[in-house]
């Protein structure tokens, strides 16, 4: 038995020291999901593994009330998923959006990815074709997703996410119709609480995943998917490259495309911080006001990071020279020197 341990413990040492850059990256410090992706990894899986297995534990843990069951009721007071996952080698996609009633949102979308020829599927529809593919149908609601929601209707509603809509939004729960004369934005455009789990895992045969899950914003309005199941938009993965995802606020992220643009900065030779940066400054340009950030990972094992609209962003990384999950912090800037120049 002794002898059997230490060769596994030696396999896994040679594993380190001779392979890629395996590394193994992600939003927020969400280090449970880092140490069971990293875990995959040096076990010799693949970072399709690796990053399913890494949101899944995000998800049971419900990492701060925005990823998984029982968190972010919209405005019936129901809680849906989204997730995707990309194969950086092939570009295979899978994502769900809006998922109801189905706990494992990521396991889901690697199951499209898998198990159809499309790329994204939603609501009830998703829900059907996870249960043909042996996923159990659950109550997604939760004493406290069931306060949250009650203690919101208590308050008239606010905040919401409607905007030009006759009763005043600003004041009532509806029902809404449209308001022709009220040409205005709302006065939530800020809300904060987007905290998705985005993963990028690099494994030992130098294969790139990336991917996401989350439960969306409070009070959004139902029927509203975000940023994270978009391939682009929440996370990108290019084995030639490398790979970024994206967290905050989707709604203005997703016009934009920032994992797939800082993949393509990376791809120009930029550094993975630059590109995060540059790809943050392309929606602040728009949306000074906006709340968000990227991480950004080229196939080098190289990493960095970029957010606007709150103090610091904190992520979580471990490489094969780090001894355990380890949490980064990269201050948040409102305009980077120069940059008009590069975007234009």
């Amino acid at each position: 038995m002794a002898a059997r341990t230490f060769l596994n413990v030696f396999l896994v040492c040679l594993f380190i020291s001779i392979g890629h850059s395996v590394v193994v990256i992600n939003t927020w410090p969400f280090v449970n999901a880092t140490a069971k992706a990293w875990s995959v990894l040096t076990a010799g899986d693949s970072c399709l593994d690796a990053v399913e297995e890494g949101c899944t534990v995000c998800e049971i843990e419900q990492c701060d009330g925005t990823v998984g069951y029982g968190g972010s009721p919209d405005e019936s007071g129901e809680t849906t998923l989204d997730a995707g996952i990309m194969d950086g080698l092939t570009h295979d996609v899978g994502s769900v959006g809006g998922l109801r009633r189905i706990k494992s949102a990521i396991s889901v979308a690697r199951a499209v990815m898998k198990y159809s020829k499309h790329t994204l599927l939603v609501g009830d529809s998703a829900t059907q074709f996870a249960k043909e593919m042996g996923f159990m149908e659950e109550d997604l609601h939760t004493n406290r997703s069931l306060k949250i929601w009650n203690d919101w209707k208590k308050t008239e509603c606010q905040p919401n996410f409607r905007k030009n809509v006759n009763p005043n939004p600003s004041k009532s729960c509806g029902p809404y119709k449209p308001e022709k004369n009220r040409l205005k934005n709302s006065d939530n455009d800020n809300i904060t609480g987007h905290d998705t789990i985005g993963m990028l895992a690099i494994d030992s045969h130098g294969n790139i995943a990336g991917g996401t899950s989350t439960n969306g914003l409070n009070h959004k309005i139902p029927g509203r998917v975000g940023d994270s199941p978009i391939a682009g938009a929440g996370f990108y993965a290019d084995n030639t490259v490398g790979g970024a995802a994206a967290t905050g606020d989707g709604d203005v992220m997703m016009r934009f495309l920032p994992s797939y643009q800082s993949v393509e900065y990376m791809r120009q030779g930029v550094s993975p911080t630059k590109a995060a940066q540059m790809s943050i400054s392309r929606i602040v340009k728009y949306y000074p006001t906006f709340n968000g950030a990227v991480i950004s990972l080229n196939i080098k094992g190289e990493y960095g990071a970029a957010c606007h609209g709150m103090k610091r962003f904190p992520f979580s990384v471990r490489g094969k020279t780090m001894p355990k999950v380890e949490v980064k912090y990269v201050d948040c800037v409102d305009k980077i020197p120069g940059i008009e120049d590069i975007l234009g």
